[in-house]
């Protein structure tokens, strides 16, 4: 798996993974002798940074955190590469002044501590060893304002007996639109739906796989439906209503990934 960001400071850096879902402050967060995390709120407390890829959202506190991280590295404990969302100036100029590889702009929810990682800060890459990238399709049908939501069955390899789109594996050489329509007819039996509009991929994290989706909202013109075995129970609901279901992950971001900027006339036939 290869998550691609912002490289902020160059450099590259291996090492297993430390990530911390909260903001982080050097100044007094970290033991600048030993870079054990001091914060007794922080969700890694009692960890040690050094040595590792070092993952968190952002920095913040007293911009004499930058020199808590040069301290950091004049000890020997610092981490190899740091990664963020969104890198302020504390961070930042720690880490070019230390000469720590630093990458920001990632979703740091497709990471996971433990996983191993090689970070390049020229490159703004960061590729998990051992995580397996699997691109599927989702496309939501509309019909008179509603949307069809599917239960998933027994049958299927993953996520049973939670709802989701009409979804499908793209294999090697097939166009994902075409992949769309070909599991809406066989899973739905339905025919020749019009595209509104194709979203950008969402990626989704499950243990050492990684789910890239590539979203489609299409109308239709009837709410006629044909299960397959694929499926055990469909329903037609308001966009609203999404989160009162228990879906497969991402599901409400991957349908708002179809819908942003979309107008009410794109929807009329």
């Amino acid at each position: 798996m290869i998550l691609k960001g912002r490289g902020l400071s160059k450099g590259i850096g291996e090492a297993e993974l430390i990530v911390s879902s909260e903001p982080v402050s050097f100044l007094g967060g970290i033991d600048a002798e030993t870079g054990r995390i001091l914060d007794e709120k922080s969700d890694v407390f009692g960890e040690s940074i050094a040595g590792k890829v070092f993952a968190f959202p952002s920095g913040k506190g007293s911009t004499v955190g930058s020199y808590v991280i040069y301290g950091l590295a004049l000890n020997g404990c610092a981490p190899v590469a740091i990664l963020n969302e969104r890198s302020e100036v504390v961070v930042t100029v720690g880490v070019i002044i230390s000469e720590i590889p630093l990458v920001d702009c990632l979703d740091l929810s497709l990471l996971r501590t433990g996983d191993r990682v090689k970070v390049d800060g020229s490159e703004g890459s960061v590729d998990a060893e051992g995580v397996e990238e699997i691109h599927v399709v989702t496309s939501f049908l509309e019909n008179d304002g509603r949307i069809l939501l599917l239960k998933r069955s027994e049958l299927v390899g993953t996520y049973q007996g939670l709802w989701a789109g009409v979804s499908g594996y793209l294999e090697k050489g097939d166009q994902a639109y075409e992949r769309a329509v070909t599991e809406i007819a066989e899973e739905v039996g339905i025919s020749n739906p019009k595209l509104l509009k194709e979203g950008e991929p969402v990626c989704s994290r499950d243990e050492k796989t990684l789910w890239v989706v590539h979203p489609f909202l299409f109308h239709v013109d009837s709410p006629e439906v044909k299960l397959d075995w694929e499926h055990k129970e469909f329903k037609w609901i308001s966009p609203s209503q999404i989160p009162e279901f228990e879906t497969v992950p991402r599901l409400p971001k991957t349908f708002g990934a179809v819908v942003q900027g979309l107008r009410p006339s794109d929807g009329e036939t």
